[in-house]
């Protein structure tokens, strides 16, 4: 099988294309030839081991999977002989924010990590509501929402923040979204109340309204920025560490200062996040957002594309 590899972590200078043996899947587990993946935030945190937290669970000193990528949509080529929910031919479609080995035609996963495609779905449509989704999933459930809240959302033309805005809109909640020139009329058609380009106005110095929560999809303000965007016990949630770190330790500090306050989202659950969005996708609650498509040969300029953050919703793969 054809597969993106590399041995140790840096830029995408270090991935290579390969030819390898096709894995064999274990009893639990079902081999899948991979038709769509993504190139997403996380698989160049997971390519380059930044920031350095991010090696507790890919390796410390080199990358333990030599095959990088963390989502994909596919058919299931094989199955082990405990397999008893799934059979070849199946259409699926699963993620591990872990590492995946997914850039690649053929992977195995456990029978119990993977989802059925929805129906009149293509692969590349479901593969686009897998990673930034799940991000956003797990802003959302670690707060309580009521139908007319207010929310803002600061990168909202992104993998996670696009995915947010719907399942904000889907909810009930009054969205702000903050985007670019480029993506005004997206971001509107996903159902934003109100918008603001970011390379035009600084959201932080001219909204008046006053939010309930304040979600940082971008990872690019602070909550020192937006505190005075909050409402009184309103929270600000990132999707990135913050300066200096700040947004691993603000969550204590705030929460003991009683008002408003920063929450860590750490992100749990795969399985549960797809199987919520593929609800979405099937009520015609959700859609993909698709900026690229990239074949393997073209992965180093994939790579670098997503880590210029200039993408609009997701990178596509395909084999």
């Amino acid at each position: 099988m054809k597969a993106i590899t590399r041995t140790q972590y840096g830029n995408a200078d270090v991935l290579q294309i390969k030819d390898l043996a096709q894995p064999i899947p274990k009893d639990n587990e079902a081999l899948v030839r991979v038709h769509s993946t993504t190139v997403n935030r996380t698989d160049c945190g997971i390519l380059t081991g930044k920031p350095f937290l991010i090696r507790f669970f890919t390796g410390l000193r080199k990358p333990s999977s030599p095959i990088p990528g963390t989502d994909f949509a596919g058919e299931i080529a094989a199955i082990g002989k405990a397999v008893k929910d799934f059979k070849v031919g199946d259409k699926v479609w699963g993620l591990n924010d872990e590492g995946l080995g997914s850039h690649a035609e053929y992977m195995t996963i456990k029978a119990d990590k993977i989802v059925s495609i929805p129906d009149n779905f293509s692969y590349d449509e479901v593969v686009a509501c897998a990673e930034g989704a799940h991000y956003a999933y797990n802003f959302i459930n670690k707060v309580t929402l009521n139908s007319g809240d207010k929310v803002l959302v600061n990168g909202a033309t992104g993998a996670i923040g696009s995915a947010a805005l719907q399942i904000l809109k889907s909810m009930g909640v009054y969205v702000t979204a903050v985007g670019n020139t480029k993506n005004m009329e997206l971001i509107k058609s996903l159902g934003a109340d109100k918008v603001y380009n970011y390379e035009k106005e600084d959201f932080t110095e001219i909204d008046n309204e006053k939010y309930h929560f304040v979600f940082d999809a971008a990872g690019k303000s602070s909550f020192g920025k937006c505190k005075k965007l909050l409402l009184a016990k309103g929270a600000y949630i990132s999707s990135e560490l913050g300066p200096n770190n700040e947004n691993l330790y603000l969550p204590l500090i705030t929460r003991l200062k009683g008002n408003k306050r920063v929450i860590f989202p750490i992100p749990t659950n795969c399985k549960r996040s797809l199987l919520y969005i593929k609800n979405l996708i099937e009520k015609g609650q959700f859609r993909a957002v698709i900026d690229r498509h990239y074949t393997p040969e073209q992965i180093k300029e994939a790579y670098e594309y997503v880590q210029s953050g200039q993408k609009t919703g997701n990178v596509i793969l395909n084999f």
